[in-house]
């Protein structure tokens, strides 16, 4: 807790106008910053949830183990990203912005310095390097409602296999959205941590192919 703490302070700290180069206001309501925060909020959510089904449908260690690890840092995380909007009095949730949204911000930047929005309105429905959501998924990378109902109907390997599946399509979703605000976030500590995520998902991406390959799958598509 302490260090999430810490985390938030220094993402509010990072707002000053000194040597951070950054406005001395919060990131806008459709800044990069804001969309960035509230999507992988959602997307977060959704890795959470699947990590503890497979840890109920299945006793293989690995696998449980992975889920744990996910399941820990995903909500950590997206603790972070709620706090944040919640110190830069920002909504949760906007009704008429569209998912990914954000990525599509031409300038790169903060999207917006001030907390009513500004600049930074919403965009298209998908970033610059992000291809469409399947139909029935939020966004992509994340899972159907039947795709979760699968998992939580499946057992032993089938749920290690389609649980390592659908967690490499959430993984590289979530990559390219944390690329995006890598790039266009004004917030220091927001872009590390988005950068935190790119490395550490990558990482997961190789150990779950490798995962799959001793199980005699592989990755869909």
């Amino acid at each position: 807790m302490f260090a999430v703490g810490a985390t938030v302070a220094a993402a509010s700290d990072s707002g000053g106008s000194g040597s951070s180069g950054t406005s001395s206001r919060a990131p806008g309501r459709y800044s990069p910053d804001a969309g960035f925060a509230r999507d992988m909020a959602v997307h977060h959510q959704q890795a959470v949830e699947m990590s503890f089904i497979v840890r109920d449908r299945t006793k293989d260690e690995p696998v449980r183990s992975l889920a744990y690890d996910i399941a820990n840092t995903q909500a950590n995380q997206r603790g972070m990203l709620l706090g944040w909007l919640d110190l830069w009095g920002l909504p949760k949730v906007i009704a008429d912005e569209p998912p990914m949204s954000w990525m599509a911000t031409s300038d790169g930047g903060a999207g917006g310095a001030t907390s009513d929005g500004g600049a930074g309105e919403p965009g298209s429905h998908h970033g610059h390097d992000m291809g469409a959501a399947k139909p029935g998924a939020l966004m992509t990378g994340m899972a159907t409602k039947e795709e979760l109902a699968a998992l939580g109907a499946a057992e032993g390997r089938d749920a290690e296999v389609l649980y390592l599946q659908l967690m490499t399509d959430h993984h590289k979703g979530g990559v390219a959205m944390a690329r995006g605000c890598a790039r266009q976030c004004a917030t220091p500590a927001e872009r590390a941590l988005a950068q935190g995520m790119v490395e550490a998902q990558q990482s997961e991406l190789t150990l779950m192919a490798d995962m799959l390959k001793q199980r005699g799958a592989a990755p869909r598509g």
